[in-house]
């Protein structure tokens, strides 16, 4: 986390599919330590060619540790020109790494020994080593010059590798040694290796431009063969091919080129080798198209898939649009159908003389992996010993006891089945006990008594409707869930948050015995706080954090809409679904006949209308029972053109339902997902658009109905572009079902105690101190604009592990100057950038209001 990520692109529509649909890595981000630091990489992955003693293994090689003796240290003085002396890092999986780290040995003063020089070789599958050479051909990386300071080195180019050794270098013999991180991020293409034409030279007046893969570190001689080169390595061309984002390199630099002139077929060939069998979506390619210099874009690819031994005989075809009026670089994206393969086969059809790539990445569904018993192609982990011949028949002795060895299996999982039902019952049993407990202190009706809550009768009615604000920590959530494990345990590497996390737990009040709790998905606990009331939501999602307060002025009628009769509900789909309860899809015959006047529907009364129904389980515990009837009373208070609302209820029997409004085209993530911006390079992927004034007046709608909200102290506490509601004209209203659908499972971070946080849209207060607030959802919505203008083309901090993303929050808390930010978006001004910024701040007092918000979004637009 030491390095600041600032990305600002101007305003430029035309390009917006060069920045939204980037690389899979983006080397100015891809700088995160690896593992050696930190202890995430094991001691046996940790490997050396000899050591001093076994107070110098190769384990004490960590970067800025000081265990054993100090550093690993070779058992014989390093000699010229030797590199028989190693250090030995296994990543387990291929990681893109853009930066290394070293340091010597000074063992508290008594160590003097570090490598001035050293060199990097570095291998995907663990037989066929690489060595490292800069973009000028030079290999040796210079090291350190005391034993104590770390020096970093930017690795240019990035590798894409598994192992990776440090080989130190000296011009005499001497005693070294060496502690060393790696820095950088896993490789999600799983690209091996590409084959393809080596690139050729192109001639223009008073310039020579070299178009070959320079970086290439496979086999080159007509072709380049079993390699990764410039293709992988992040970096994208400028529109003018002949200026190079690298300094002091040749023209064209950026590019791999061919001419038609070499192509009698009319296309070239490239071969990609990935990991293991994949489930391919997209392959994304990007071209130079710079027309006034006969380079163009392919006019067709045409793509075979081997998953097996042979390759499918029907290629996939794709013709993206030929572009002659717009000659910025771009990504062409190509759908791959999710076709199954571990090797896809392209030929580029010529658009013009030249063709010239920069970048092309793969994308593929991680979760259709096909994991077969044949060891992979790259040479990842393997039973299988070089010696051995994989492709050999297995004979009638081996077969047997891989059978045997499947039976085992199989009674194996029988017997964890049959353990982990006999443990659900068990923890029923207590459950039920803990709850018989629970229901003693936190029975509830529905008209709810002002006095359960903690509110303190000094303040006064202005001060309450500030802010909501908790100071309750996480340990303090369900304590008889047999389940919970408390989250701080995730920023145990923090403990400078260990007394922020302490106090509050400390301050337990009477109050705290009337905490109304909150469980999330699959039973998890959510967050819990001593002040509001929390409802458990029936799919398990969080509704509100509500104010004991406002909950008691707003509950204190008798419920203000109509039941509405089941049989005139039909089923449609199921949209989400946990512990307490359902929430499906259904269209309401004859709604309009039971609904308030100030409902407008532009549809026929003969016809259906669309609605979410959230249905509780018939067998849902009391307290769930008592909140699902207060949610009813409250959602039934709410009335916002940009909240969904309540429309009928079926509550006379069981099991209980609500009736919702749904909108037409679904939720924004999807909606957004499936269209482009407005503009020429929207033709490419023949995609609907919308145009940027739309964009913007989604986002006014969102702030407008979190003004709502928080003018009544409610706090969403999930605000995301998942939980906003599409309908007619752009028409937005916020929902609170998106965590319970399977959909949008990877949006959550499960902690050991399977509770499930959003940490990707929660400010730093949440994640660290469990405090939300209005100030916190100001955070989210930050997000959730920088979702729209992205058109929820990725993740939040996708370049993030969740573990990172925590660790970001942590440099907030500490305010070094060190966060990282979500980068500008291409389509975003630098007013509504500004805006976002305002809503990540780290002092929350400093954060604008939803109010504020939507007063500058609407004078934005005017």
């Amino acid at each position: 986390m030491k390095y600041l990520w600032h990305v600002h692109f101007p305003l430029l529509i035309l390009l917006y599919l060069l920045g939204a649909v980037s690389s899979q890595v983006n080397p100015g981000v891809c700088r995160y330590p690896l593992g050696m630091s930190g202890s995430q990489i094991q001691d046996e992955d940790i490997s050396a060619s000899s050591q001093w003693s076994e107070s110098t293994a190769a384990r004490y090689g960590r970067l800025d540790f000081e265990e054993g003796d100090g550093a690993w240290c070779p058992e014989t003085p390093v000699e010229p020109d030797s590199l028989k002396e190693f250090l030995q890092i296994d990543l387990r999986s291929l990681h893109f790494i853009t930066l290394v780290g070293t340091q010597g040995r000074h063992a508290g003063g008594i160590g003097n020994e570090f490598a001035q020089m050293y060199k990097i070789k570095y291998s995907r599958d663990g037989s066929r080593w690489i060595s490292w050479r800069n973009r000028q051909g030079k290999q040796v990386i210079e090291g350190n010059r005391n034993p104590y300071d770390i020096v970093l080195k930017d690795l240019e180019p990035p590798i894409i590798a598994r192992f990776v050794r440090f080989m130190p270098v000296t011009d005499h013999s001497m005693n070294v040694c060496m502690r060393v991180e790696l820095y950088g991020c896993e490789w999600l293409d799983g690209l091996v290796s590409y084959n393809a034409p080596a690139g050729e030279q192109m001639n223009i007046p008073g310039n020579h431009v070299y178009l070959n893969d320079s970086v290439y570190d496979g086999a080159v001689i007509h072709s380049m063969t079993e390699g990764l080169g410039q293709l992988t390595d992040g970096v994208c061309g400028l529109d003018d091919f002949t200026h190079s984002h690298v300094y002091n390199v040749w023209p064209g630099y950026d590019y791999v080129g061919w001419t038609n002139e070499s192509f009698p077929s009319g296309f070239v060939e490239i071969m990609f080798e990935f990991d293991r069998t994949r489930n391919f979506t997209t392959m994304k390619v990007h071209c130079n198209n710079m027309y006034s210099r006969y380079v163009k874009a392919f006019h067709q690819v045409l793509c075979f898939f081997r998953s097996d031994a042979d390759w499918e005989a029907t290629p996939l075809s794709f013709s993206p649009v030929v572009d002659e009026k717009n000659p910025s670089a771009r990504f062409v994206t190509v759908n791959l159908a999710n076709h199954m393969a571990s090797a896809i086969k392209c030929h580029f059809y010529f658009a013009d003389v030249w063709m010239m790539f920069s970048e092309i990445t793969f994308q593929s569904d991680t979760a259709m992996y096909n994991t077969t018993l044949a060891p992979p192609k790259s040479g990842l982990p393997t039973n299988i010993q070089p010696e051995d011949d994989p492709t050999h028949k297995v004979d009638d002795s081996n077969t047997r006891i891989l059978i045997g060895c499947l039976v085992a299996i199989i009674f194996i999982l029988v017997a964890i089945i049959v353990i982990i039902l006999w443990r659900q019952v068990w923890q029923k049993m207590l459950e039920k006990a803990s709850r018989r407990m629970l229901d003693d202190e936190l029975t509830a009706s529905l008209s709810i008594q002002s006095e359960t809550f903690a509110y303190n009768p000094t303040q006064n009615q202005s001060t309450a409707t500030t802010e909501l604000e908790s100071n309750s920590t996480y340990e303090r959530i369900f304590p008889l869930g047999p389940d919970y494990q408390e989250p701080s345990r995730l920023i145990c590497k923090l403990p400078e948050f260990a007394q922020s996390l302490e106090e509050p737990a400390s301050t337990s009040t009477a109050a705290s015995k009337s905490t109304t709790t909150t469980v999330a998905q699959d039973g998890a606990p959510h967050y819990a706080e001593a002040d509001i009331v929390n409802l458990q939501g029936v799919t398990g999602s969080n509704t509100y954090a509500i104010p004991a307060l406002t909950m008691d002025l707003l509950s204190g009628k008798d419920v203000a809409v109509e039941e509405f009769p089941r049989k005139l509900l039909t089923f449609k789909e199921k949209l989400g679904e946990g512990q307490f309860g359902e929430v499906h899809l259904c269209e309401a015959e004859g709604m309009q006949e039971f609904m308030n006047k100030e409902f407008l529907f532009d549809i026929p009364e003969d016809q259906p209308v669309l609605v979410a129904v959230k249905m509780l389980r018939s067998d849902a515990n009391k307290n769930a029972r008592n909140d699902f009837l207060k949610e009813i009373k409250i959602m039934s208070r709410l009335k916002d053109p940009n909240i969904i609302r309540l429309l009928a209820v079926c509550i006379h029997s069981d099991p209980l339902c609500m009736i919702t409004e749904y909108m037409e085209n679904g939720d924004l993530n999807q909606f957004l997902s499936r269209h482009e911006p407005e503009g020429q390079l929207a033709l490419l992927s023949n995609a609907p658009t919308v145009s940027y004034s739309n964009l913007c007046y989604m986002a006014i709608q969102i702030a407008s109905g979190m003004k709502y909200l928080s003018s009544l102290n409610f706090v969403h506490r999930d605000l995301a572009t998942r939980n906003c509601l599409v309908g007619k004209n752009y028409t937005i209203k916020i929902a609170d079902f998106g965590m319970s659908r399977n959909l949008y499972s990877g949006d959550y971070y499960r902690i050991q105690g399977r509770a499930v946080l959003p940490i990707r849209w929660m400010s730093w207060e949440s994640i660290l101190l469990g405090k939300f607030t209005t100030a916190s959802d100001v955070w989210a919505f930050g997000v959730t604009l920088w979702e729209i203008l992205t058109f929820c083309k990725e993740q939040p901090y996708s370049q993030l592990t969740d573990e990172q993303v925590i660790e970001n929050t942590g440099e907030f808390f500490r305010d070094q100057k060190r966060q990282i930010y979500l980068p500008q978006p291409v389509l975003c001004p630098d007013s509504l950038y500004k805006i976002m910024l305002s809503c990540w701040r780290r002092n929350t007092k400093e954060r604008p209001s939803f109010q504020e918000i939507h007063r500058a979004l609407v004078e934005s637009q005017s």
